[in-house]
This record gives C-alpha cells, structure tokens and sequence, in this order.
C-alpha cells in the first residue's frame, strides 16, 4: 500500500507539473507559485479537518511547517527556472539531486533499504535525469535547479518525521508555511497577481494538486521507507513527458525513451523492495 501511495503521489506531481507549465507561460511565475500555494491550503485545511486525528503536537506542525518552507523554496526556483526557458536544466537538476539528499539523508536517519530497493535507487538517478531531457546550461539555470533540489529534500525528509497521529495537519501547517514565505515576494509582484479568474482558478487548481500529491506522500512515508516513498514520489517527470506525447502530439527522443524504461524498471524494483 505504501508503495502504491507513492505512485498515486508521483501521479499527482506529474500532473500538476504539466499543467503548472502550461499555465506558467501565461502568467508571472510568482503568481503562479504563491496563488498554487494558496490552493494547497485551501484543499490540505480541508482534508485536515475530515480526516480523523488522534493528536497534533506542536513539535508535529513544526516538522510540516519546515516541510512548507521546503516546498515553498522548491517551487519558487523551479518556476523562475521555467520562467527563463531553462526547463530541460533546472527540471533534471532538482530532481536527481533531491532524490540523492533524500536518500542520502534517509539512510543516515535510520533507513535500510534491501540489495533489490537499492539497485531501483540506483536506476532512478540516471532514469530522471534522461526522462526530463537533461543536458549542460548555464550557471544561473543550474543553481535554480539545486536551489529547488535543496528544497524537495526537506520537504520530503521533514514531513516524514511527523507523527502518525497527527492526520494531515502537517501538511496544513506545511501550506501556511509556504505561503508567508512567498507572501514578500508576491506582495513585490502585486500587479502581476491581478489576473482573469480563470486563470486564478487553474493556479488554485495546480496548487490544490500538489498538495494532494503531498497529502498521498504523507500516508505512503508513513506505511514504507522514507527513501524508497521519496524516490518513488520523485518519479514525476516521468508523467509530462507521457502526457505531452499523448495530448500535445509531442516527439519522444530516444533519450527520453530510454529514461522512460528506466523509470518503470525502477518502479517495480522499488515495489518488490
């Protein structure tokens, strides 16, 4: 089951990835994260409150609201980087490296992956990295990249020490967070948050999906490995690229291919271990 909610929550990204992206080229990637982040509240307040919680300390919001900063962070220097057209840099850049300090700290918390959950790990890293198109950029594009890798990695490890019994109020905590981090930034662009209510209504939308992929993550860390529910998530980029050939008539190139069989490879080595 944990694995399967770590599918689920890398189904949820990999959406949420593709429509940020086309949403982001027709509005100011500032407003397109803070007004998601907005939407992540909106829907992680309300799951929050129908889901049965046993209790909530404070130590519990703290881990969820280190876990906001995190996505937050993430999302900030992701959308910059797509901003500038640095997709095939930035994307492969935050992955792969947010899946190597998500690992990496893992194991040093405790984790013991077995032979058959390492050698999908060690599938996964080249596997995103040939999915999402990855190839040399400049210096600005690959710092966003690391930048949003930074912040995956605690999204991910710092949502995965709170306690069970707390129910999705993390995640809540975690969505207030992000958005009063974004909130200078978005107050810097106030005229560019002015935009048609459909248009608000999609990045609500975007934002409202990542924080369900968020909420799936949660409940698989809490049934799996934290490595292994980290890397399975992190199998996202795999889905736009799927997505784009499927609806956009997009072309695949042979590296993406590759990346593609990569990735299923490691999804059933990561469901075995």
């Amino acid at each position: 089951m944990g694995a399967l909610l770590a599918l689920a929550s890398a189904v949820c990204y990999g959406i949420v990835d593709f429509a940020g992206g086309l949403l982001s080229r027709r509005a100011h990637f500032v407003t397109i994260t803070f007004l998601g982040q907005v939407g992540g509240l909106l829907l992680a307040c309300l799951a929050a409150l129908l889901l049965p919680t046993d209790s909530v300390r404070l130590s519990d919001l703290l881990w969820g609201a280190l876990s906001g900063a995190g996505s937050g962070t993430a999302m900030h220097f992701l959308n910059r980087g797509l901003s500038r057209g640095a997709m095939s840099v930035v994307v492969p850049v935050s992955a792969v490296t947010g899946v190597a300090l998500s690992v990496l700290c893992g194991v040093l918390l405790g984790d013991r992956p077995d032979a058959v959950a390492w050698a999908g790990i060690v599938v996964t890293v080249p596997a995103l990295w040939l999915v999402s198109g990855g190839a040399a950029g400049d210096g600005q594009a690959v710092a966003d990249g690391l930048l949003a890798s930074a912040g995956v990695a605690v999204q991910y490890l710092a949502l995965g020490q709170a306690d069970p019994a707390s129910g999705l109020w993390p995640v809540a905590a975690g969505r207030v967070a992000a958005v009063l981090l974004l909130l200078p930034a978005a107050a810097r662009h106030a005229p560019q948050l002015r935009l048609p209510p459909a248009r608000c209504a999609q990045a609500l939308l975007v934002g409202a999906g990542a924080a369900l992929g968020l909420i799936l993550y949660l409940l698989a860390a809490q049934r799996q490995l934290l490595a292994i529910a980290v890397v399975l998530a992190s199998l996202y980029p795999a889905l736009p690229v799927v997505l784009g050939l499927a609806l956009l008539h997009e072309r695949v190139t042979r590296r993406q291919a590759v990346g593609l069989v990569g990735a299923a490879v490691a999804t059933v080595l990561l469901t075995l271990g």
